[in-house]
């Protein structure tokens, strides 16, 4: 008949596995408020009518409605593109929350939780003008072009 093998249990007396016990049991609390928190930020980006190109500091990041992470807050560049409609350009800012300030900002990441920071930016987009109003808006463009030309000849 074999014998069994010492293993790590017969090699370690019992009382140091209660006194190991004793001192993991306060100190995984303690332990857990230095392992810090998330903060989650995201940007949502709408555009009127859905489904246009969306990028954002000159990276595509999808199709709208589209959602995004970023890292920094400030200004950002947008941009939207759909076919039929006049391409957007526009700058908008992610203001910081106030736990993202100096000081509250090592608090903020220190805690045992997520923090999620939610933008939504709304973009409107302008339909191309049809064959009908292209016409109308060339025979405008002719008529400025002229009253300019009888106000500036000698």
């Amino acid at each position: 008949m074999r014998g069994r093998r010492p293993g790590y249990a017969d090699l370690v007396p019992a009382t140091q596995h209660r006194f190991r016990r004793c001192l993991a049991a306060p100190l995984l609390p303690c332990a857990s408020l230095f392992v810090g928190g998330c903060l989650d930020r995201t940007v949502t980006i709408n555009t009127e009518p859905q489904g246009a190109i969306i990028w954002l500091n000159d990276q595509e990041v999808g199709r709208s409605p589209v959602t995004t992470g970023f890292q920094f807050y400030g200004a950002y560049e947008v941009r939207a593109h759909k076919e039929g409609y006049e391409p957007l350009t526009a700058v908008r800012v992610a203001h910081s929350p106030w736990y993202e300030y100096p000081g509250p900002d090592l608090v903020a990441e220190a805690l045992p939780t997520r923090i999620k920071n939610r933008l939504v930016w709304d973009l409107k987009l302008t339909p191309l003008p049809g064959p009908d109003r292209q016409a109308e808006a060339e025979a405008a463009l002719v008529d400025r072009a002229r009253a300019y030309r009888a106000e500036h000849e000698p």
